[in-house]
């Protein structure tokens, strides 16, 4: 009997720190809609399975959508969508790393992604770092509010991520 060794699924990046929260999702109170991203650079190749993030507190349950763009830093600009995936949050996910399937995506080494998230049905607290000194240092955290595609960025923030190939 002959044995086909998969390749291991291992994290290319990871920021796992979390002592601050960034809210994503529907704020029904002033009826804004709040898009979080995040932007990396890759030490090396690899064939991306998925992108977790670190759920604070979900305070109304829904399905969020993550969507991963190439992203040029030269230019602070997000290009068209690579890939999508969607999961269902609920209260009991508080506290928890939760998982966005990506499969089928190469990432090169030392470019630059991004990933969003967003929501029109709920209301999360992601994990993220806040610090004098960048928790990341080739990436920064991003807000959108209300569809404004600009956006701002944040280079002393960083949602809490990890981002998994196999390699």
């Amino acid at each position: 009997m002959t044995y086909i060794k998969k390749p291991s699924i291992k994290a290319l990046v990871e920021q796992i720190t979390s002592n601050a929260t960034s809210w994503i999702g529907h704020h029904k109170y002033d009826n804004k809609d709040i898009v979080g991203g995040q932007t990396f650079t890759t030490p090396s190749d690899g064939d991306l399975e998925a992108i977790e993030v670190y759920t604070s507190i979900v305070t109304a349950p829904g399905k969020v959508i993550m969507t991963l763009h190439n992203f040029d830093p030269l230019h602070q600009s997000w290009g068209p969508a690579l890939g999508s995936s969607s999961v269902d949050f609920a209260t009991t996910d508080t506290g928890k790393w939760k998982s966005f399937s990506i499969p089928g995506l190469h990432l090169d080494k030392e470019k630059s992604y991004g990933f969003r998230l967003e929501s029109s049905n709920c209301y999360i607290g992601m994990g993220e770092a806040a610090g004098h000194t960048p928790p990341l240092v080739n990436g920064q955290e991003w807000t959108f509010v209300n569809n404004d595609q600009q956006g701002k960025s944040f280079s002393y923030f960083s949602l809490a991520f990890k981002v998994a190939v196999r390699a």
